[in-house]
């Protein structure tokens, strides 16, 4: 988690140009964290709840961290704007734990069934309706929310099901007794299992470090300035549409030698929005692409 954590963070920043918000093997990872999360919560609740469910416990924690899943969203609202914390993670385990308790004492083919039923749904239902943003947190829209972290009800409650229901099946089977007979020796087993015992605070606390870190690393102007390569990246994948690579690359680092050379490139940067700036732009990078190579056919 807190290296996707961190290369997020570097790749807004632009001080990589990793795709982490997009490209498939960090989409990858980032579902197999969130799984894993998801998946040790069914499995905590049958080990805290086997005997019996423990209601004022149980949704004192709850609260806790439907708390701290609205502190995210507050947060994040005022740092990202539109792309805020809508429906996270945090927000997918305070309601997957309620939704999942009183399926600890279900029969676990009953919840493994209602587990495949909820990761199914969202294959076969979509809605769209006006203003079917609030109705987002489902995860039954037809167009998902613009967000940082998103998380919905459906199909990740049936990660929870289904491990409640694994847990309930393999409790007492050889694997897990073996599991149960670990403990944490040395420092590194106790610093992890530190962490583990104050999930919550490592959660709330590791992103703000994080973030904080790179953002102050920036302001000071420690780290490179990436803008120039990131505007010629930018423009070359625009221009891939119509041209071959190697003249865009050509063609965007033509445009950028030309904006440098009569000093808008500068100017550019202070006010990004100035029209005549931007025609100015397209006016060299037209100029290039006649002077570099034709459009594709």
């Amino acid at each position: 988690m807190a290296v996707y954590h961190f290369s997020w963070d570097l790749s807004w920043f632009a001080l990589v140009d990793w795709p982490v918000d997009r490209g498939f093997g960090w989409r990858l990872f980032a579902a197999a964290i969130a799984t894993s999360f998801l998946a040790l919560v069914g499995v905590s609740l049958v080990l805290a709840h086997e005997a019996g469910i423990r209601w004022r416990p149980a949704l004192r924690r709850i609260a806790r961290v439907a708390l701290a899943a609205g502190a995210i969203s507050l947060v994040t609202w005022l740092a990202l704007g539109d792309q805020f914390v809508r429906f996270g993670i945090l927000h997918a385990i305070a309601l997957g734990s309620l939704i999942a308790l009183p399926f600890v004492a279900a029969p676990p083919a009953v919840t493994a069934l209602a587990g495949l039923i909820v990761l199914a749904l969202p294959l076969g239902l979509r809605v769209s309706f006006p203003g079917d943003a609030w109705f987002g947190w489902t995860g039954l829209v037809a167009t998902p929310p613009l967000s940082v972290d998103f998380v919905p009800v459906f199909p990740w409650l049936g990660v929870i099901l289904l491990a409640v229901a694994a847990t309930r099946v393999f409790r007492d089977g050889p694997a897990w007794r073996s599991l149960a007979a670990w403990r944490a020796r040395g420092r590194i087993a106790g610093l992890a299992a530190l962490a583990g015992r104050h999930s919550l605070l490592v959660y709330l606390l590791h992103q703000p470090i994080l973030f904080g870190s790179v953002w102050a690393v920036v302001a000071l102007g420690l780290a490179p300035d990436r803008t120039e390569q990131t505007f010629v990246e930018t423009c070359a994948m625009s221009c891939s549409v119509a041209a071959e690579p190697g003249i865009c690359e050509r063609a965007c680092q033509c445009t950028l030698d030309a904006l440098k050379a009569d000093g808008t490139w500068t100017r550019l940067l202070d006010a990004p929005d100035d029209p005549a700036l931007n025609a100015r732009l397209s006016d060299a990078y037209g100029l290039c692409r006649t002077e570099i190579g034709p459009a594709r056919e």
